[in-house]
């Protein structure tokens, strides 16, 4: 063969091997792009610490996201996406296209959730309720929350470690950990105490903890939020005289049971540091994570000369004041008897 014609020959070939690149490249590109996950709902996948490829493979396919995973295998493989397995939350949204999976497990790039702190009793429970949302177990949470150092560090104690949360939604990742969760915790109730909360505050004579300790009694003592800052009056009247605050929210807290609709003479003799019908002054922690509305009540720091309230008779959720024992009495006998005329003995 002449050398003109070998050359027009290796030419033709080089030609023909440049457009079949290019029409395998750009099959490539659509399939990018145009291969999509299974899914025709929104999928939440939930990659735990130390998942391997394999695991993951097998949660997609269990989602349903993969009914064949060869186009994901192989791009996964290119994208050395097997040796980057990263855990976390990621929602797999109908539609999304395979590439984009791949670059979104590979990355890391988890899917915030909201996260809902609410008026709960115990340490117990909170730490239960937050482990429904994040990686870590309630053992765990538990661990972090009874730490002392830890605690120190953020500026409260094991027994007071309710004080740092302010009821809110809030944004977190799922692979957060107790630590960083608390952390987060005390950022966002330094938040809370603005200039204007902490200057009412100065002027209660309570320090944070103590402030977020009386609010507990007044969030417990009703949800009416237009009768709390009176409620929280009475608390701290009685508080500045030196009497006992014989708020019946701490001892239900000092028996464990918050069924209980009538405190007996048996439950007020329960001995507990949290039984301020036996202790003076507040108790040693809050009985529940307060609201924002009863701890500005606490702040708003009430004038008035209440030094006693009872339940109304008429079940409302509202209450009757009273400045002296006598009329207080009165009250009492009013709401005693519709309880007894109701047959509520417990």
């Amino acid at each position: 063969m002449k050398k003109k014609q070998r050359k027009k020959l290796w030419l033709f070939a080089g030609g023909t091997v440049a457009v079949l690149l290019a029409a395998t490249a750009m099959t490539f590109y659509l399939a990018l792009n145009n291969k999509k996950v299974d899914n025709t709902e929104t999928v939440v996948l939930y990659i735990p610490t130390s998942s391997n490829y394999a695991q993951v493979i097998d949660t997609l396919c269990v989602k349903h996201c993969l009914e064949d995973t060869s186009f994901f295998a192989m791009l996964a493989r290119y994208k050395k996406y097997p040796a980057h397995v990263r855990p976390g939350r990621y929602v797999v949204e109908p539609q999304m296209s395979i590439n984009a999976l791949v670059n979104k497990l590979k990355s890391g790039s988890e899917d915030a959730q909201q996260v809902t702190i609410g008026k709960f009793r115990t340490k117990e429970a909170l730490a239960g309720r937050l482990a429904r949302k994040f990686e870590f177990d309630s053992a765990q949470m538990m661990n972090a929350l009874n730490n002392d150092s830890l605690m120190r560090a953020l500026g409260y104690s094991r027994e007071t470690a309710t004080a740092i949360f302010v009821p809110n939604s809030y944004e977190f990742y799922w692979t957060t950990t107790p630590e960083e969760f608390l952390q987060r915790m005390k950022e966002e109730n330094d938040r809370f105490w603005t200039n204007s909360r902490r200057r009412k505050l100065e002027k209660t004579g309570l320090s944070r903890v103590e402030a977020i300790t009386l609010a507990s009694i007044v969030e417990e003592e009703t949800n009416k939020d237009d009768e709390k800052a009176t409620i929280a009056s009475v608390y701290l009247n009685r508080l500045r005289k030196g009497m006992l605050l014989q708020a019946d929210p701490t001892v239900k807290f000092a028996v464990q049971d918050f069924s209980l609709r009538r405190i007996l003479n048996k439950h007020l003799q329960y001995d507990s540091p949290y039984n301020t019908y036996i202790y003076k002054g507040l108790p040693p922690a809050p009985i529940c994570i307060p609201s924002a509305a009863s701890i500005d009540a606490v702040l708003e720091n009430k004038s008035t000369n209440y030094l006693y309230f009872c339940a109304k008779e008429d079940f409302s959720g509202y209450h009757n004041f009273a400045v002296t024992i006598a009329e207080h009495n009165i009250n009492a006998a009013k709401f005693r008897n519709e309880l007894n005329k109701r047959k509520i003995y417990k």
